[in-house]
C-alpha cells in the first residue's frame, strides 16, 4: 500500500471520530498521523520506509501497532486502549476489526490536554517538585522490572552511535567541519575512558528494554499521574539500552530548559530507589549524547519550514549542540557536608546548591533521614519508633552515609552529606572520607534562633525527618564541641542563601556566572541564639 493510498484510511478515521460527535484535529510527523477526537485518539503509522524503520506494508504496520501497545502498556496502562485492524468489507467499505482483508491498523488511546504534556508544563511553570519526584519513582520502578538484554548496548553500540551522530550533524551544516570534528573526537575520548565501565554495566544487567525516547514531550499528566508514553517500538536496539542512558534523556531535556533544580531532584529521587551509583560518572557523557541527537534531529526538522520558524528551530538546534559540548567538560568532584540542628533547613540547603555543584545533573544528595528509613525498609515519610533512633542505630546510619558518600566520590561525582552532625566524631569522620579519597571538602553549619527552628519543625508535613520539638530540645542541651565548619544564617531567603553558599564553596569550577548572588555580607551575631561552640 503506497503512502498516497492511505488517504482513504485517513478519511475513514476522520469520519469515525466525527460520527461520534467529536471535533477532529490531525497532527502529522514523518512517521505517523494522530487523529484527535474529544476523548480518544487514533494513531496511524504512515506507509513509509526509512533506514531505521519499515512501515511499508499493512502487516508491518499492524505488527508495530501491537508492539507499540504492548511496550507502552508497561508505563501507561490507563492511557492506551487497544489496537484495531482496519479491514475491507465485502461492500467495499472500511471497518474496524471486520472479517475482510487487512488494509491498515491503528492504536487507540485516551486523549489528554496538550497543556498536560510535561514539555508544556515545564515551559509554563506548572511542573513542580512533587510531580518530578513521582516521575522519578515511576521511572525507577519501570527500569527495575524491564527485560534485561545481553544482545544490545555496551561500548561498541555507543561507538556506533557516536559515528552516526557525527555523520548526521555534519549533514545538517549546523556546525563547521572543525567544530564537528572536535566534538566527535571529544566523544570518542570520553567513550574510551568509560568503555570498561559501560561494558561491565551491561554484564551486570543494566542494559534493559527501556523507553528509548524519554523526553518531556513523551511524558504527560494523566489521571493525576506522571505517565511516560510513545516509547520506541520500531527498533529493539534503539530502546534496549543502559537504564542511565534512558534516564539521561529527560535529565538533559530539563537541563536544556534551564530546570536544573528539577533535573537534580529527578536524579536524586531516582538514585534513592535505583542501585546505579557506580554509573554516575557516565551521566554527563550520556546526557551529551542525548543532546547531540536532539541537535541534529531538530536541525532536520527546521528544513521546509517558513523562514521565521526555520530560524527559531535552527536556534534551538544550536542550543542543543552547545549543551552537548558543555556537558563533556570535566568538573571537579568534592564533598559538601551540611549540618545543623533539626529545623535548620539542611535538606532545603542541599537541594538549593546541588544543581550547581560538579558535573551535571549536579551533586548526589545523601540524607541521613532517608538512609535511616531505607535501612528500616519503610518509605521516607513513614514515621519510625523511638528505638530506630537509639545510639547504635544512629552509628549505623552515619557509617552507611559515609560509605555511600565514598562510592559517589569514587565515580568522580560531587556529593552532599545531609545530617545533623552534632557530634565532633561524626564531623571528623565525614571530613576523613573526602581526605582519604583526595577530594576537596567543605563543611557548612546552619544555625538560627530557637524560635525559628521550632516553628519549622511544627510546620513539617510528610517529611523524611521525624524530629520533634522535644528532639530539638535534647539536641540543644548536647555539647556539639568546637565547630570549624562554615557557619551560615539559616534564616536567609533561599536565593540569597544559595548565592552565599556557592560563593563560599571553594572547590572546582562548578557553577555558572548567572547563579544569583546575595547582597548579604555575612551572618549577624544576633542569629546565633543556640550555643554550638
Amino acid at each position: 500500500m503506497s503512502n498516497w493510498s492511505q488517504a482513504e484510511v485517513v478519511d475513514f478515521l476522520t469520519r469515525s471520530l466525527e460520527g461520534s460527535g467529536q471535533s477532529v484535529g490531525i497532527m502529522r510527523t514523518h512517521i505517523s498521523e494522530v487523529f484527535l477526537g474529544d476523548g480518544r485518539v487514533f494513531k496511524l503509522k504512515r506507509a513509509v520506509r526509512f533506514p531505521y524503520l519499515d512501515f511499508s506494508t499493512a502487516e508491518r504496520r499492524l505488527a508495530m501497532c501491537l508492539a507499540e501497545f504492548d511496550l507502552n502498556y508497561r508505563t501507561a496502562p490507563s492511557l492506551y486502549i487497544g489496537v484495531h485492524r482496519i479491514t475491507r468489507e465485502p461492500d467495499g467499505s472500511l471497518a474496524f476489526d471486520g472479517q475482510g482483508p487487512l488494509i491498515d491498523a491503528v492504536v487507540e488511546m485516551h486523549r489528554f490536554p496538550q497543556e498536560d504534556l510535561f514539555d508544556e508544563m515545564a515551559r509554563t511553570g506548572r511542573l513542580g517538585p512533587e510531580l518530578v519526584a513521582d516521575l522519578a519513582h515511576r521511572i525507577a520502578a519501570f527500569h527495575a522490572r524491564a527485560e534485561v538484554s545481553q544482545r544490545h548496548g555496551g561500548s561498541a553500540a555507543m561507538g556506533a552511535l557516536i559515528e552516526m551522530n557525527d555523520k548526521a550533524l555534519r549533514a545538517t551544516l549546523l556546525a563547521t567541519d572543525g567544530e564537528a570534528q572536535s566534538l566527535a573526537d571529544c566523544f570518542r575520548r570520553t567513550l574510551k575512558r568509560h568503555g570498561v565501565l559501560i561494558d561491565s554495566r551491561r554484564a551486570a544487567g543494566k542494559v534493559r528494554r527501556c523507553h528509548g525516547d524519554l523526553t518531556l514531550r513523551n511524558i504527560c499528566l494523566f489521571d493525576g499521574v506522571p505517565t511516560p508514553f510513545d516509547c520506541i517500538e520500531f527498533d529493539e536496539a534503539i530502546a534496549t539500552i543502559d537504564v542511565l542512558y534512558d534516564l539521561a534523556f529527560v535529565l538533559m531535556d530539563l537541563w536544556h530548559r534551564e530546570q536544573r533544580d528539577l533535573a537534580n531532584l529527578l536524579f536524586n529521587r531516582y538514585l534513592d530507589e535505583a542501585d546505579e551509583t557506580n554509573g554516575l560518572g557516565l551521566l554527563p557523557f550520556l546526557m551529551a549524547l542525548r543532546a547531540i541527537i536532539r541537535a541534529h534531529v531538530t536541525a532536520v526538522q527546521a528544513e521546509g519550514r517558513a523562514d521565521d520558524e526555520r530560524a527559531e528551530t535552527r536556534t534551538e538546534a544550536r542550543a542543543y549542540l552547545d549543551l552537548a559540548k558543555s556537558l563533556l567538560d570535566q568538573a571537579e568532584a568534592g564533598l559538601v557536608a551540611v549540618g545543623g540542628l533539626s529545623g535548620s533547613g539542611k535538606s532545603t540547603v542541599a537541594a538549593l546548591v546541588a544543581p550547581w555543584l560538579g558535573a551535571p545533573p549536579g551533586a548526589r544528595i545523601l540524607s541521613s533521614d532517608r538512609i535511616r528509613k531505607r535501612l528500616h525498609g519503610v518509605t521516607p515519610t513513614t514515621r519510625l519508633p523511638a528505638a530506630a533512633y537509639e545510639a547504635s542505630v544512629s552509628e549505623r546510619v552515619y557509617a552507611t552515609l559515609r560509605q555511600e558518600v565514598g562510592k559517589v566520590l569514587e565515580t568522580g561525582h560531587c556529593a552532599i552529606a545531609d545530617a545533623v552532625f552534632d557530634r565532633p566524631r561524626e564531623r571528623t569522620a565525614m571530613e576523613a572520607v573526602a581526605s582519604e579519597m583526595g577530594r576537596p571538602f567543605q563543611g557548612v553549619w546552619l544555625q538560627a534562633p530557637m524560635v525559628t527552628l521550632t516553628a519549622r519543625i511544627e510546620r513539617r508535613r510528610l517529611d523524611p525527618s521525624d524530629a520533634t520539638v522535644d528532639v530539638l530540645a535534647a539536641q540543644v542541651k548536647r555539647d556539639c564541641g568546637r565547630i570549624t565548619w562554615r557557619r551560615v544564617d539559616a534564616r536567609l531567603a533561599p536565593e540569597a542563601l544559595r548565592a552565599k553558599l556557592l560563593s563560599e564553596i571553594t572547590f572546582g569550577d562548578r557553577f555558572e556566572a548567572q547563579v544569583p548572588q546575595s547582597d548579604e555580607a555575612g551572618m549577624p551575631e544576633s542569629a546565633v541564639s543556640v550555643s554550638v561552640t
